[in-house]
């Protein structure tokens, strides 16, 4: 994990690991989340609830501080470039979803 400095905001940013998980039977981007859990979505099938299930525990996350992920892989394969481009639109996502929680004053967070 990397704290950076996000400028616009003026506080810090974790940066998280996203990694993926290769076996025979399927790959999955896992997000490694600060407390050491890691959320899994599943790429080799679709599973819509259990990827609702896991943004909403991202959103959970988030309320407690404004974070992004970063993809780390050794393999250069299909899987990694479908990855970079979810993160790439999750931290999209994120950055929307906590100014909204920031505006409606929804966060948890302890200054």
């Amino acid at each position: 994990m990397v704290d950076r400095l996000s400028v616009k905001e003026g506080k810090y940013m974790e940066t998280l690991k996203a990694s993926i998980a290769r076996t025979e039977a399927k790959t999955s981007l896992l997000l490694h989340m600060s407390d050491g859990i890691a959320l899994e979505i599943e790429l080799t099938e679709d599973k819509p609830i259990e990827v609702k299930a896991v943004f909403n525990k991202i959103i959970s996350y988030l309320k407690k501080g404004k974070f992004n992920f970063e993809v780390e892989d050794d393999k250069e394969d299909l899987y990694l470039h479908v990855c970079t481009e979810y993160i790439e639109q999750l931290n999209a996502e994120l950055t929307s979803i906590y100014s909204e929680l920031e505006d409606y004053e929804l966060l948890d967070e302890q200054e």
